[in-house]
């Protein structure tokens, strides 16, 4: 990602959440709640493009400490 492509995650998932609360309250207008959906959709990708980065990174320093590889992460669902 370049620098100027860089996003703020934490900001990114709190403009997520503002995003969600306002789609989820029912009383946008069908156009608005499009447009709305389609800026959550381009922050999720960025967000989830900015955590792809931050886990390779992690790799490469792991890596190059001589620590182990890392392992996926599994959710215990309920």
């Amino acid at each position: 990602m370049t620098a100027a492509k860089k996003i703020n995650l934490e900001k990114s998932l709190a403009e997520l959440e503002e995003l969600v609360d306002e789609l989820e309250s029912g009383d946008l207008p069908l156009e608005t709640a499009m447009k709305k959906f389609e800026a959550g959709i381009k922050l999720t990708r960025g967000c989830q493009t900015a955590l792809k980065d931050a886990e390779q990174k992690v790799q490469i320093l792991l890596k190059s400490a001589g620590g182990e590889d890392l392992t996926d992460f599994e959710i215990d669902e309920p």
